[in-house]
């Protein structure tokens, strides 16, 4: 147990370092607040224009951050000998392969957490035709990814501390600081100049559970990341994590109506591929509809742990396979 969380920390740790991570949390963060400053000319719809934006970005983000992660922390260590160096000493391969993903798995989480603060931020500064962009809370928001950097120049400066991965933990802290800050000002009411807004008010708390919907995904697409990253590079993993992700969004049509209607190969096809429309939830969110959060997020645990339990499967059988010397 103490080797699985050691590989799971030093992954972690080393994920986190990764300038990329940084770069791809930041830009997915300002972007989906930039989103809420745009008008959109939507007859209305603007605010769900902002709430389907930013989920996607979460989402894009996540699957960019999956590849990447898994190819940086598996792929590059097989291929520089790092991993036979690991499990040399008494380390089995299962256990290797599962910290791997436990510590890709954290990484995610974070990138994701940031993006969720971003994404109810976002939801507060929406605005209609009616309204104008809140230029001061995205200077707040802007404020606070830059007192992140801030932070983690000083510690590498004058601490001799690691800047990227001080950095990112000073942008979880200050992104929410923000957020804190931004919902707690008052401002006029976008749709109606003679409202004042109150504290937290207009901030759409349903995307917390959405959000988490989207973390389950991106926990499957590290399970099938790190399958492929047990036998190919960064590129090869890239296009094949793409394509079953558009796959994925298109399923139900593809596979599901044929599958219903008793269709043999389709049957066995639709099981396989992962059905994203699973974890997304905008439409509801758009058309304020009532969800049952509990009953659904338990649900999508349940597909999410079956699934990745599968995927991890498969990475286990090629790596018990792979050749490291």
């Amino acid at each position: 147990m103490r080797q699985f969380v050691t590989i799971a920390a030093n992954t972690f740790m080393e994920l986190v370092r990764q300038p990329v991570l940084l770069l791809l949390t930041t830009a997915s963060a300002a972007f989906s607040v930039f989103l809420a400053c745009v008008p959109y000319f939507g007859f209305g719809d603007d605010p769900k224009l902002v709430k389907d934006s930013v989920l996607a970005i979460m989402l894009l983000a996540g699957l960019l951050g999956a590849v990447l992660s898994a190819s940086s922390s598996l792929a590059r260590e097989l291929r520089t000998g790092t991993a036979l160096a690991v499990l040399a000493k008494p380390v089995g391969r299962a256990p290797f392969v599962l910290a791997k993903y436990a510590g890709i798995a954290a990484v995610l989480s974070l990138l994701n957490g940031v993006n969720m603060v971003a994404a109810l931020s976002a939801s507060r500064m929406a605005f209609d035709a009616y309204g104008d962009a809140d230029v001061r809370a995205l200077a707040i928001w802007g404020g606070g990814i830059l007192l992140a950097y801030l932070v983690g120049g000083f510690s590498n400066y004058f601490l001799r501390r690691p800047f990227t991965s001080d950095a990112l933990f000073a942008l979880v802290v200050c992104v929410t600081l923000a957020f804190v800050v931004n919902a707690s000002l008052s401002k006029a009411d976008p749709t109606d100049r003679s409202v004042t807004i109150g504290a937290f008010a207009k901030v759409d708390w349903r995307l917390i559970p959405a959000s988490v919907l989207v973390l389950f995904a991106l926990w499957v697409l590290a399970g099938l990341a790190l399958a492929c990253a047990t036998r190919l590079d960064l590129i090869p993993t890239l296009v094949i994590c793409s394509g079953l992700f558009l796959l994925g969004l298109m399923s139900e049509y593809l596979l599901g109506r044929p599958a219903r209607e008793g269709s043999v190969w389709a049957s066995v096809l639709f099981p396989v591929l992962p059905n994203w429309q699973l974890f997304w939830i905008a439409d509801a969110l758009g058309a304020d509809k009532a969800v049952p959060w509990a009953r659904y997020l338990s649900g999508a645990l349940g597909y999410t742990v079956c699934y990745v339990g599968a995927t991890l499967a498969v990475a286990l059988w090629l790596f018990e396979e792979r050749e490291l010397s």
